[in-house]
């Protein structure tokens, strides 16, 4: 989308146009004003909610955002991003979202990308890599050149780019209506009397949707831990004493509890569900021996939210897509039915066709059973001598060796190259000696390089570039 702005774009219906009438009221603040539904370091019941939102209210139209209007946020997960977006939306503006981890470059070059009338952040930046939070004090500025909503679209997003350049998303309040729809026909997924611990980010789609959205509307308190550690996530978890506790993160998250050692007991923990990137073999049930409740999955995309899930495990790898979805195969792509385009701007009909969004990811369809089972991106298929070798197989082979705790495989100047992440004091040789064994040799990665850690994006998936890859092994 490079070169593209959405201010650009010829007017359409104004945001929100296609959501319930005051839906952010009625869907997202609604409720007793004494219950509980946020926990950043200490409880925040509705009341208090609503009162910041309020508070936010007037500073954003004093910052001159109206109806109409735009607005990018650029706030760490807190109090203050979930009162700023809500009263955004409540003023019925369309709301970029921003990484607070971006540089003042990148967050340049978005907010000319994007044209916003008001950028939100923080006078203080946040310093601790692995601070599950902060507390800050929304500063809303007013930008000059920025141009009012040219679509419809009450949310708009930037792609993790973990494959490639980042791209724009946007979705209307229709689409997240209907998310929270099927968030809440899903039977194992968190509801009122449950609670959520959220490790996934808020400016991406699971976190926003399927952690802080849905918990304020099934009226599920959301805790987000003070510490994106293992002890800082069990801590979180171990501190319920008496709702069914659900975590919802990316799968690294899912790796990094269970190879903790000796965790407390956690008898109010339901489950965990991950969603972002393919789950490597044996994490489901390295988890499950850990805590004894199932690693759910969950497959979805910025562009459409939830897709299809596998909440208590027994479907895995497969998954059963949720009401609504319309799923079809077109030379091995998995292909969703949209009716229209999530690309304000873009013309590709390599992405969004006839009413189809092309996912790029390969699937398996079972006819009889309508189940779901992704096998990586197509693009993840090259040829070698002239033999097909699909990257995810060789990845998932080797990230099922029992030295290897991750693994990354690209196609780089005619050659495959493997990255590593090993077990502390894993032999080098053996992981060698088992992949002769497993897989044939036009399949073999020309070169192994292991590394102690594996580069990620900010929001915990895997980076795939060969440079940075290259780069890091150095």
């Amino acid at each position: 989308m490079t070169g593209i702005s959405l201010s650009s774009l010829p007017p359409s219906s104004p945001p929100h146009a296609d959501a319930p009438h005051h839906w952010v009221e009625r869907l997202l603040l609604a409720g007793p004003g004494g219950e509980e539904c946020l926990h950043f370091g200490t409880p925040v019941d509705r009341d208090a909610l609503r009162a910041l939102v309020g508070e936010q209210v007037e500073r954003l139209a004093a910052a001159g955002l109206v109806p109409g209007g735009t607005a990018a946020l650029r706030l760490p997960p807190s109090l203050g991003f979930v009162a700023a977006l809500l009263a955004c939306w409540q003023l019925r503006a369309q709301v970029a979202l921003l990484d607070h981890r971006l540089t003042d470059h990148e967050v340049d070059l978005a907010v000319g990308r994007l044209a916003p009338q008001v950028l939100v952040g923080s006078e203080h930046r946040t310093s601790a890599a692995l601070r599950g939070f902060s507390e800050v004090d929304p500063v809303a500025v007013r930008l000059p050149g920025g141009r009012p909503a040219a679509t419809g679209h009450v949310l708009v997003q930037l792609s993790s780019g973990s494959t490639g350049p980042a791209k724009v998303i946007a979705r209307t309040a229709g689409d997240l209506v209907r998310e929270l729809t099927c968030y809440r026909k899903l039977v194992d997924f968190p509801g009122e009397g449950d609670r959520v611990v959220l490790l996934s980010s808020v400016v991406h789609v699971l976190g926003l949707v399927g952690g802080l959205l849905n918990s304020l509307h099934a009226r599920a308190p959301l805790t987000v831990p003070a510490r994106m550690t293992a002890a800082g996530i069990l801590a979180a978890v171990a501190a319920e004493r008496e709702r069914p506790t659900t975590v919802i993160g990316v799968p690294f998250h899912a790796e990094l509890l269970a190879g903790a050692a000796s965790p407390p007991p956690l008898p109010r923990l339901r489950r965990m569900v991950v969603a972002g990137e393919l789950v490597r073999p044996g994490l489901p049930a390295a988890f499950t021996a850990a805590y004894g409740v199932p690693l759910g999955t969950m497959y979805g995309m910025t562009e459409l939210g939830v897709i299809a899930t596998d909440l208590t495990g027994r479907l895995h790898p497969a998954k059963q897509p949720v009401d609504g979805m319309d799923l079809r195969l077109v030379d091995g792509e998995l292909q969703i039915g949209t009716a229209a385009s999530p690309y304000p701007g873009l013309d590709d009909p390599t992405r969004w066709s006839d009413g189809w969004l092309h996912t790029r990811d390969a699937a398996v369809l079972e006819p009889a059973t309508g189940l779901v089972t992704v096998l990586g991106r197509r693009d993840s298929q090259v040829s070698i001598g002239g033999l097909k070798v699909d990257l995810t197989e060789v990845e998932q082979t080797l990230a099922a060796l029992p030295e290897v705790r991750e693994a990354v495989v690209v196609f780089d100047e005619g050659a495959i190259e493997a990255y590593l992440a090993a077990e502390d004091g894993a032999d080098h040789t053996l992981v060698q000696e088992r992949l002769v064994r497993e897989l044939a040799a036009y399949k073999r990665p020309r070169r192994l390089a292991f590394l102690p850690q594996l580069p990620r994006t900010a929001t915990g998936k895997l980076l795939r570039d060969p440079a940075v890859l290259r780069a890091a092994a150095r």
